[in-house]
């Protein structure tokens, strides 16, 4: 009896060891393979092979590559782990007030990092007060503040304010820290990141403004004519009559029949180098929505709002700050008949006489500017897997 009695007792010590063998570490291999599909190498965020076309000027009196518009500070460079651990704080649900969005609820990969609602929906079923801005090619704006209305000064400190909104995700930033401390998947993320598993809020920044900054885009259909093409304004051989027709529209000045949609959308980042928040002509007056009036106190800035890239365009419908445009379609032809005499309206839209342009394009030159910007659509931005959802 007593040998037996040693049997089943060694038997169960055994048993015992065995499973607290199996769950001794809640380890980080353990915790990625259950929660997150990440590989067991980063991917490569830190090298950004741009084409020439991005980085010469072409010739033309506005400047077309995008040197010295890049708002990557000196102490926040992108590092393949640390824009590893943006990717996973950018689509974490958990944090938030209730675990129900993340930033990726409002810019979704496939809609070109934008929304395809007018508004989108907040943790506790709120509305945000403007559409979802697209991420795109963030890193290339020579004035490096952020939202529509620019009140964020660096991309550092817009990753932030999402998070402490009372509509997006209700958290405060102690509470923002306190939740990412609590997810077993975060400690290895942070050590590979910045050395150490320390979590605060400045490096919870860091670490999202390195993953939006590598979203870059510049593998388009247009693009891959660029490359074979001596300037911008050169028919592309890989484009169609239409979009070649639709690119010339972009590119010319008004009075030579063209829409001068290149004094706004300047560089081949299709990202503004102006210097400054513009007017679009939307409305006659602001009322509901004053833009950068509000955040610089100065009249010359109500009405206007932050230049976005054209970057896959196609994806981020609707459009404008309020989206009040559902297609391109409805976009082109704004320009071409709807641009409002508001008082601070671009120079660029305004005609001699300092009243807003009328394009007057053909149902054939508009039906070759939307063909035009679809070719802006790069489908690596919209399917590559490090910049997708990381969650199994």
């Amino acid at each position: 009896m007593n040998t037996y009695r040693l049997r089943i007792f060694l038997l169960l010590l055994l048993t015992n060891l065995f499973y607290w063998s199996c769950q001794k570490d809640t380890t980080y291999e353990n915790v990625v393979e259950n929660t997150l599909n990440l590989p067991s190498t980063p991917f490569d965020y830190e090298t950004l092979a741009l084409p020439s076309h991005f980085t010469t000027n072409s010739l033309g009196p506005l400047p077309t590559s995008v040197n010295g518009i890049d708002n990557t500070p000196a102490d926040n460079p992108i590092t393949n782990h640390g824009a590893t651990l943006g990717r996973v704080l950018f689509y974490d649900k958990n944090l938030s007030a209730n675990g129900t969005v993340a930033c990726a609820s409002c810019h979704q990969q496939n809609k070109g990092f934008s929304d395809d609602a007018v508004l989108s929906i907040g943790f506790d079923g709120g509305l945000t007060g403007r559409h979802s801005m697209t991420l795109i090619n963030s890193r290339f704006y020579q004035r490096g503040r952020f939202f529509w209305d620019e009140r964020a000064a660096t991309l550092e400190e817009q990753v932030l304010m999402p998070f402490q909104d009372p509509v997006e995700m209700g958290l405060t930033l102690e509470e923002l820290v306190s939740k990412v401390q609590s997810q077993a998947y975060y400690p290895q993320l942070f050590q590979n990141a910045f050395g150490t598993q320390e979590v605060n809020y400045d490096r919870i920044s860091k670490a999202l403004a390195q993953f939006v900054r590598s979203i870059v885009s510049y593998s388009s259909k247009y693009d891959e004519g660029r490359m074979l093409a001596p300037s911008p304004g050169a028919n592309f051989t890989n484009f169609t009559d239409e979009e070649n027709l639709g690119k010339n529209i972009f590119f010319q000045t008004i009075p030579n029949g063209g829409g001068a949609c290149f004094g706004c959308h300047t560089t081949e980042a299709f990202v503004s180098a102006n210097p400054g928040p513009q007017n679009n002509g939307l409305d006659a007056t602001s009322t509901t929505d004053v833009g950068a009036g509000a955040v610089y106190e100065n009249p010359i800035f109500v009405g206007r709002f932050k230049t976005t890239s054209l970057r896959n365009i196609e994806l981020t419908a609707p459009y404008m700050h309020d989206g009040r445009f559902a297609t391109l379609e409805e976009v082109v032809e704004h320009y071409n008949s709807g641009i409002q005499n508001h008082p601070t309206l671009s120079p660029a839209l305004t005609d001699a006489n300092g009243n807003a342009v009328q394009l007057n394009l053909s149902e054939a030159e508009k039906a070759a500017l939307v063909a035009f910007l679809k070719t802006l659509t790069d489908e690596s931005i919209a399917n590559e897997e490090k910049w997708s959802d990381p969650f199994n």
